[in-house]
C-alpha cells in the first residue's frame, strides 16, 4: 500500500517536506537533484525531534544524505543508516513516482 504525498514539482530540488503517512507516522521526502526522491522518517533518533524534512542535504563519497538541523548528524537517504553513528538509523520508506505524484510505502 503507497499513500500519495504530494506532486513532484512542488518539492523544490535540494529540498525536503513532511507528510503525515496513516496512522499518524511522519515521514520526510526529500528531492535529491532533479527527479531522485527519498523518504525517511521524520524524527531525528538524538534530538527526537520531528525535523529531518528541514535538514540540509549533501553527498559524501557518492552517499547521498541529509543532515539534521538539531545537531547535523547525517543520514543515508537511502537506508536510513547514520553517517557518523552505525548503531543509528531512522525508518526509510520505498518511493515511486505514478503521474508526477510522489507516493510513499510502507517500509
Amino acid at each position: 500500500m503507497t499513500t500519495p504525498v504530494c506532486r513532484l514539482e512542488k518539492i523544490i530540488p535540494g529540498s525536503g517536506v513532511a507528510a503525515l503517512l496513516p496512522g499518524e507516522e511522519q515521514v520526510a521526502v526529500f528531492r535529491f537533484g532533479a527527479d531522485q526522491v527519498y523518504a525517511l522518517s521524520n524524527v531525528d533518533p538524538f534530538s527526537g525531534a520531528a525535523v529531518l524534512s528541514r535538514g540540509i542535504l549533501g553527498e559524501s563519497e557518492g552517499v547521498p544524505f541529509v543532515a539534521s538541523p538539531m545537531l547535523k548528524q547525517r543520514f543515508d537517504l537511502r537506508t536510513g543508516t547514520c553517517l557518523d553513528d552505525e548503531n543509528v538509523r531512522v525508518r526509510s520508506y520505498p518511493v515511486t513516482l505514478a503521474g508526477g505524484i510522489v507516493h510513499v510505502g510502507s517500509p
